[in-house]
């Protein structure tokens, strides 16, 4: 099945021209891009978890959106500018420069089918600032043209509850919230028996540099995790992933309505 976790009348590729050339308020039509990436999660994952994330969430959000809001889901994207997880086997990246312009293509596509709002939906770590610079550029072109650079976790969810608070700043991948919901997700393809818990390691002490804050400092994940996972993936279970799938699903159910309602503001 090609729709995978969305739903099949959800899904943008299921339908014939026809049927999008007569869709309706086509304008307002929410059209979403999943975005993940291809690359290592250390030995207990499977290299496809960014994309096996936007796809599960939301296709859970699409479950629960109400019908008489139009939206669908176009294929993953899955490649991405993975190129911080060099050196372990199997990552498969792009430059910045070629999933900008397979974004700006695309979208350029979906403009001239008449479609007026785009959903950038990136679960990659890596990448949100290409979402951004696409989003920018696309509507500079077209200002009738919305589109929305959004990372998959910055929805409203209750995540944060479920872990620790060395978690949440430093679980950043691999760790207990993408293994939790991978096991909620794809089951079989989490290997628990090799879960490890691994933090980053040689971090600044003392500093006002990090990883990822205000403040960061460009970072190579070899260069601070022999595993390639960042966080505690031994604490993960799949009665935790439910909860997180159902939280951030939710999220993504509040944004989607808000873009259907969303109108570009002007000045006058």
């Amino acid at each position: 099945m090609m729709h995978g976790f969305i739903p099949p009348q959800r899904y943008f590729s299921y339908l014939s021209w026809t049927e999008i050339e007569q869709m309706p308020n086509k304008e307002n039509v929410v059209i979403i891009q999943p975005i993940g990436a291809i690359e290592q999660h250390g030995p207990h994952l499977p290299i496809a978890v960014d994309s096996a994330i936007s796809l599960g969430v939301l296709g859970k959000a699409l479950e629960q959106l109400k019908s008489d809001i139009p939206a669908y889901a176009l294929p993953c994207l899955y490649y991405g500018k993975s190129n911080e997880h060099d050196g372990f086997p199997g990552t498969i990246s792009l430059t910045a420069t070629t999933l900008l312009l397979v974004i700006k293509e695309m979208a350029a596509s979906i403009y001239r089918s008449g479609f007026r709002k785009l959903v950038l939906m990136n679960s990659h770590g890596g990448q949100p600032q290409i979402m951004e610079i696409a989003a920018r550029d696309l509507h500079q072109q077209h200002l009738d043209f919305a589109v929305f650079p959004l990372f998959t976790w910055c929805v409203p969810h209750s995540v944060g509850d479920l872990l620790t608070e060395q978690e949440q700043e430093y679980g950043i991948h691999a760790g207990d919230a993408e293994t939790s919901i991978m096991l909620s997700l794809l089951p079989k393809q989490v290997k628990m028996s090799q879960a490890v818990k691994e933090y980053p390691q040689g971090l600044p002490q003392d500093s006002l540099l990090d990883m990822e804050g205000k403040l960061p400092f460009a970072w190579l994940t070899k260069e601070l995790s022999k595993s390639g996972v960042m966080g505690d993936a031994t604490a993960a279970t799949k009665e935790k992933g439910d909860r997180i799938l159902q939280s951030v699903a939710d999220g993504w159910v509040q944004v989607i309505q808000d873009i259907y309602k969303f109108q570009q503001p002007k000045i006058g």
